[in-house]
């Protein structure tokens, strides 16, 4: 593709070291964002990026910063934007809602952010939605996958967008739970499923909408569940799945609970399979869940980025620019929100002859829209909800400590 050339890694690069909350990369060259400036231009706009850098989600949050730094350096190296730079600012959210407001207003107050990519959490974006629609700044998240953020609270039955500024590259939990229960009652042939969420917004949604397709298609829930996500012992929980006598357990939730989960419930006796959806899909869940994690599933959004041929050039790109840490279930989803907001400020910049306008914010986020490319995930455009058009998702496995993709594909109507 023409936009993702290969990314060399220089000593230039090497000079750029920042800081985890400064404009820049994670590379183990020490690389900074926007600081290779390759064929880029002279005035510089910055692409925010709001995730959990630290904490128990850090995996995932600095596979989303990173696949944004080579997204803003594919940029800069190709003088995509004719003269703009790009450089990139990480936040931290630790995974907290006020930390993400915070973090929201911060990045509104800095007159060169363009547009912001993230956050991971979909009880985050619910914090931050506002605050970036009041500043007509546009935010696309790579991992929000909650339909209300989108299509407002009552969207089973009238479907209204909240925020004209908000996007995202994920799909969302009214396709990702229907498409799990699908597979679950036909390919896994599972009838009595023991369902827990984590009572955030997300796990909750996701739980909701596995329920309600499960049952539609003839399966029973024998057991319901909340779990507070602040603790690791789950042996009570693990005991009433075991005394229900389900067939399999549904978790709608993150990694760090459903890890421990799934082992104590194999050490309580019921030898089933814990079920997630792309909030478990992440290599540390296997670390977490040992061997008691074999056979366990979950469902991501899009197709293996490994398998995609539109994914290859990242692939190779991410590794030869030397991130300490893996791209993980996110990183092609980052990319392409990056890539998102780059396309964006490429229109303004064209239709204004060639110069980034003042107060370039509103422009931006009218001219997202109508964002359409080739991306590291497939064709990359958005719905008049701000919603992405791919509805892919994949089922995944744990098999010999790593997780393989078991089935691809899109809801059954």
């Amino acid at each position: 593709m023409r936009q993702r050339s290969f990314i060399a890694v220089t000593a230039a690069l090497a000079a750029g070291a920042l800081t985890l909350t400064a404009c820049g990369s994670r590379a183990d060259d020490g690389g900074g964002g926007g600081s290779d400036t390759g064929n880029a231009g002279d005035t510089t706009v910055v692409i925010g990026v709001d995730a959990p850098l630290t904490g128990d989600l850090s995996a995932l949050g600095l596979g989303i910063e990173n696949s944004v730094d080579l997204a803003a350096r594919t940029a800069n190296e190709q003088g995509y934007v004719k003269d703009v730079t790009f450089e990139v600012q990480a936040l931290d959210d630790q995974a907290q809602p006020s930390l993400g407001q915070q973090n929201a207003s911060k990045l509104v107050a800095d007159d060169q952010v363009v547009g912001v990519v993230g956050p991971l959490n979909s009880n985050i974006a619910e914090a931050m939605q506002k605050v970036f629609s009041e500043a007509d700044l546009v935010q696309v998240s790579p991992a929000n996958t909650n339909p209300a953020l989108t299509q407002g609270v009552d969207w089973r039955t009238e479907k209204e967008r909240p925020y004209a500024s908000y996007f995202r590259t994920a799909t969302t939990d009214a396709v990702q739970g229907p498409f799990a229960a699908q597979y679950v009652y036909h390919d896994a042939e599972k009838r009595e499923v023991f369902v827990i969420d984590d009572k955030k917004t997300y796990g909750a949604g996701l739980a909701a909408t596995f329920t309600e397709e499960f049952e539609r298609l003839g399966g029973e829930v024998v057991g319901t569940e909340h779990i507070n996500p602040d603790t690791k012992d789950f042996s009570a929980v693990a005991t009433k799945v075991k005394n229900s006598g389900a067939d399999a357990v549904y978790y709608g939730g993150e990694y760090p609970q459903a890890g421990p989960l799934s082992k104590q419930i194999k050490a309580a006796g019921a030898r089933i399979p814990l079920i997630g959806g792309d909030g478990i899909y992440s290599a540390e869940f296997v670390k977490l869940a040992g061997s008691a994690g074999t056979g366990d599933l979950a469902t991501s959004v899009g197709a293996p980025v490994e398998e995609l041929p539109s994914a290859r050039e990242f692939v190779a790109d991410y590794r030869a620019a030397g991130y300490k840490e893996d791209y993980e279930a996110y990183g092609g989803y980052s990319y392409d929100s990056a890539w998102a907001i780059v396309e964006a400020v490429k229109k303004v910049v064209d239709a204004n002859g060639g110069k980034l306008p003042d107060n370039p914010r509103p422009l931006i986020t009218e001219a997202m829209q109508d964002v359409s490319f080739d991306g590291v995930t497939g064709t990359v455009s958005f719905d008049e909800f701000g919603d992405a058009t791919n509805k892919q998702l994949t089922v995944y496995a744990v098999e010999d400590g790593d997780w393989k993709d078991v089935k691809s594909g899109t809801l059954d109507d």
